[in-house]
Order: structure tokens, then C-alpha cells, then sequence
């Protein structure tokens, strides 16, 4: 289980037009935003992936970088970045399912062609949200099992306000004894 204020794991993957994003050698001047979306084949990811394009610019204004990340292809990706218009938004593709469970993603496997008529790849990751903080600990993180009811990034915008204007700390960090039930 991935643990806030303790590091995220690795995370390398190619991106379109921005070549290789790592994540260790990545240098955000407050964090970055990663957000692992399903794949071309699902309708909401576009729309969800759309508002972060929109919402990029805002983060980059609080020293914040962010990157879409699938285990879809190069050729799915560039889709993808296409069907929504993307201007702000890096893409991430190719992540490799063993990262993405390491990630604590989890792993769907195909129902075949998706109400908008594309192909869902054999095996793939369900939606993950995370905010890595510079010094690569986790600060926020939102794991899913089914593509619906995913944060807002507005909100996330507000939160981030917050916690920069207050210096909140990450929590959920407690891993000690909880006594017996």
C-alpha cells in the first residue's frame, strides 16, 4: 500500500513531444500532478483528461507540472491528446502494467469494444490521481477500481491553495498499531 509523505516509487515512462518523463529526475518547483488514465477507449477519461488540459496553466502557476500517463501505446496516446484538443497537457504512454501496479493502479481486462466503439486494450489500469511532492513523496492519491466519480481538479486546485497558503502537511501517513478490535 502507498503511504503519503513516504516516496513514490519509480515511475519512467516516454512522453509525446516532451521526450522521456522520470520521475526521479523530474524538477517541479512544488510537485506533479500524475494522472493514470484508462486508455483511449474510454469516453470519460476524455472528458476528465480535458479538464486537466484546461486546469494545467493554473497548476503550472503554483509550481506545479502535470502528465497524463496510460499503458496505451504511442499511437493511442497521440489519439487521445488529439480527441481532446490538448495544448497544456504532457502524455505519458507505454507505462508498463507491473509499474502501474506498484502504483497500487488497478488492472482491468478487456470487455472488448467500449460504448464509443474502440477496443479496450487485453489487460489495462484503472484510473489513479496523485500529487509528488519535489523531493518525491507522495502528497495526495486517489486509486480507483471503476472509471466513474473522479476528483475535480478545481477542487484539487483549492485544496492545493490551501495547503500551500496553511503549509498542510500530507495526511493518511500513520502506519503504527491501531490496537485490537
Amino acid at each position: 500500500m502507498l503511504i503519503p509523505r513516504q516516496t513514490a516509487p519509480a515511475l519512467t515512462v516516454p512522453t509525446l513531444d516532451r521526450g522521456p518523463f522520470n520521475l526521479a529526475t523530474a524538477t517541479p518547483q512544488r510537485g506533479t500532478v500524475i494522472c493514470f488514465y484508462r486508455g483511449l477507449h474510454c469516453p470519460i477519461c476524455a472528458t476528465y483528461l480535458t479538464e486537466l488540459d484546461k486546469q494545467t496553466p493554473a497548476f503550472a502557476e503554483r509550481g506545479i507540472e502535470t502528465i497524463a500517463i496510460s499503458a496505451d501505446g504511442a499511437d493511442r496516446a497521440r489519439a487521445m491528446a488529439d480527441k481532446i484538443g490538448a495544448t497544456a497537457l504532457r502524455f505519458g504512454h507505454d507505462l508498463p502494467l507491473p509499474v502501474a501496479r506498484d502504483w497500487g493502479l488497478y488492472i482491468s481486462t478487456s470487455r472488448g469494444k467500449t460504448s464509443i466503439g474502440i477496443e479496450e486494450p487485453a489487460l489495462f489500469s484503472e484510473p489513479g490521481l496523485f500529487i509528488v511532492n519535489a523531493d518525491q513523496s507522495i502528497y495526495y492519491l486517489s486509486v480507483q477500481s471503476m472509471p466513474f466519480v473522479r476528483p475535480s481538479f478545481r477542487e484539487l486546485l483549492g485544496a492545493v491553495d490551501f495547503a500551500i497558503e496553511k503549509n498542510y502537511p500530507a495526511r493518511g501517513e500513520y502506519t503504527g498499531s491501531l490496537g485490537t478490535a
